[in-house]
């Protein structure tokens, strides 16, 4: 049990540390918006993360194999979403600015929203499911207890998603008057854009 804990453990960091497009969206969106719906956005993503790991010790290797074909077509789509959620971060940003609203009375991001945005963007990234399968199954003692691995690999993606969040928060506190909002705004929205042709390149 604590053999497969670790390796959940392990497994949802080894997913969730390296930082890319969506990470920067996490990053965007909390600091446009607030804490509680950066958090709910960041359990999107680990809810993504714990769905391919119980996908993956469920079916294994056969899963993989049925996703892999689609993964170049599944990448594309997910590249086009970013870039549209770019676009039209730099596009509100823009608009806001000439006419004068201060982003901060704009009406948030609600939190239900967030959370199945993020959840949906996360999905579409076939490269998790593969990761958890070659994992499963290239060590099966270690996840011989299923339901432990996969709440493991929740919890390390979830922290980890948190403390991204977190930094969006103290982002957002700092970067308060109206043209440093644009500025976040715009380089965050090249960011993402940016980090997301680099997924299929």
């Amino acid at each position: 049990m604590t053999g497969s804990f670790v390796a959940g453990l392990l497994a949802g960091y080894g997913i969730a540390l390296p930082v890319g497009a969506v990470a920067a969206y996490l990053v965007a969106l909390t600091a446009r918006n607030s804490l509680k719906v950066g958090a709910a956005a960041a359990l999107g993503v680990a809810s993504a993360d714990g769905l391919y790991a119980l996908v993956a010790v469920l079916g294994g290797a056969s899963i993989a194999a049925v996703i892999q074909p689609i993964g170049g077509t599944l990448k594309v789509v997910a590249a086009v979403v970013l870039v549209g959620l770019a676009g039209v971060g730099a596009a509100r940003a823009i608009r806001d600015f000439r006419s004068e609203v201060d982003t901060r009375t704009v009406k948030p991001l609600t939190v239900p929203r967030a959370y199945f945005s993020l959840l949906g963007i996360t999905v579409l990234n076939p490269a998790t499911v593969v990761y958890f399968a070659a994992l499963v199954m290239g060590d099966r003692a270690q996840t011989a207890n299923a339901a432990v691995f996969v709440v493991a690999a929740f919890l390390a993606s979830a922290s980890w998603q948190l403390t991204v969040a977190c930094g969006g928060a103290v982002l957002g506190r700092v970067l308060t008057g109206h043209k440093g909002r644009l500025i976040t705004a715009l380089t965050s929205s090249a960011v993402i854009a940016g980090l997301a042709v680099q997924m299929v390149v």
